[in-house]
């Protein structure tokens, strides 16, 4: 027995908003929990930039857990305070190593895009890179599901990774 159109269209604000009656948006119910990390080094500046995308709800309940406090990551009340916040979120649950020396990954600041927070870092004074290695367990705490996609580019040659939980560690060589 096919379902009419009028009654897909009746049903269709059921798939697409959330939770009608509790008036929760839909993206609080994605069924993916996944970050994307983008790693470049750039051989002119002598420097590796980092950027991370991540869920904006999932990073909110994340970083609510971690610093007891209430977050919105659209419109914070005290930007500083929540720039802090994801400066140690994230320099707690990444890290780099370049040629087997750490990466100090300094805070350069974020942005919204649709319902991601992109988080970027910058690491200078690094003359060449040859192997990256890397600890990511971004939302590992927050969701066991938690996947960490991870795309390198060093010297025009790109390399990509998948971490999924339990595992935080994955190496690329150039």
């Amino acid at each position: 027995m096919a379902i009419s159109l009028y009654k897909w269209l009746l049903l269709l604000p059921f798939f697409t908003t959330g939770n009608l009656f509790s008036g929760t948006p839909s993206h609080e119910y994605h069924p993916y929990y996944v970050s994307v990390t983008e790693i470049e080094y750039s051989h002119p500046d002598q420097e590796i930039q980092v950027a991370c995308k991540i869920f904006t709800d999932n990073f909110e309940q994340a970083l609510k857990a971690m610093y007891h406090t209430k977050t919105d990551l659209y419109h914070p009340q005290d930007k500083a305070l929540l720039d802090k916040q994801i400066a140690g979120y994230i320099q707690k649950h990444l890290y780099l190593k370049a040629d087997n020396k750490t990466v100090k990954l300094n805070y350069v600041g974020y942005e919204i895009e649709g319902e991601a927070a992109w988080c970027f870092f910058s690491a200078g004074n690094i003359p060449a890179v040859k192997n990256i290695g890397v600890f990511n367990d971004i939302l590992y705490e927050y969701k066991k599901e938690q996947v960490n996609m991870m795309h390198t580019r060093v010297n025009g040659n790109r390399k990509s990774a998948r971490l999924s939980y339990p595992d935080t560690s994955t190496e690329f060589s150039f």
